[in-house]
């Protein structure tokens, strides 16, 4: 494991740094020769993920080669809503876990509209983004090992209305007090994510986490 809080395996840290740098190499070389060693590099890259995943080189290769321009983490938003003192949390249908209403920012979308977006599609209702409560590095958490390097973003947002709805992606929503919080989908939420936002729930005036 890599110092400074970093929770990712050492095979994958070194598989994303390396994917970055062909990712960088092919977006700015133009030297075909360079541009040779760049594309070895990110299939040394993919090799290395696919031992680590124990997974088919075949499935990761488009994933790796989907990167184009110069790589930066990618943006996970997710939505803390309470009612009262219980908190609003989704289940996923594909894990049958409970997580934050949110997910991947979209392009054209500032945090706030992911944020209220993604919760009414997921859950049914009406919120209004209010603060962010943190800004995290995924591999400083307690999170399994991803393949992309993630920034996720807490937003507390207010209940405006609405009624639970599911949908494609999530099969039952509900809102739980602090001690009865269900499985969670740790790939997107966490017990400590969980923690923070009751923390912040009891003290409004709470410093913004970040890291």
């Amino acid at each position: 494991m890599s110092g400074d809080g970093d929770r990712r395996p050492d095979w994958l840290r070194w598989a994303q740094r390396i994917q970055s740098i062909a990712q960088t190499g092919l977006a700015y070389a133009g030297d075909p020769y360079d541009r040779e060693r760049y594309e070895q590099l990110r299939e040394i890259a993919v090799e290395m993920a696919a031992v680590g995943f124990a997974e088919d080189a075949d499935v990761l290769r488009p994933v790796f080669a989907a990167g184009m321009g110069y790589p930066t983490p990618k943006v996970d938003v997710r939505a803390v809503v309470f009612r009262g003192d219980e908190l609003l949390l989704v289940r996923e249908l594909r894990t049958q876990r409970w997580t934050f209403p949110g997910g991947w920012a979209d392009v054209g979308d500032t945090p706030a509209a992911a944020a209220e977006r993604e919760t009414l599609e997921e859950s049914g209702y009406r919120v209004r983004a209010e603060k962010v409560l943190a800004v995290l590095d995924k591999t400083r958490h307690e999170h399994p090992p991803s393949l992309d390097y993630t920034y996720k973003i807490l937003i507390h947002c207010r209940l405006e209305g609405g009624e639970p709805r599911t949908s494609h992606e999530v099969d039952e929503v509900g809102f739980f007090a602090e001690h009865a919080i269900p499985d969670l989908d740790i790939d997107r939420t966490t017990p400590g994510q969980i923690v923070l936002a009751f923390a912040h729930h009891r003290d409004p005036a709470r410093p913004t986490a970040f890291d």
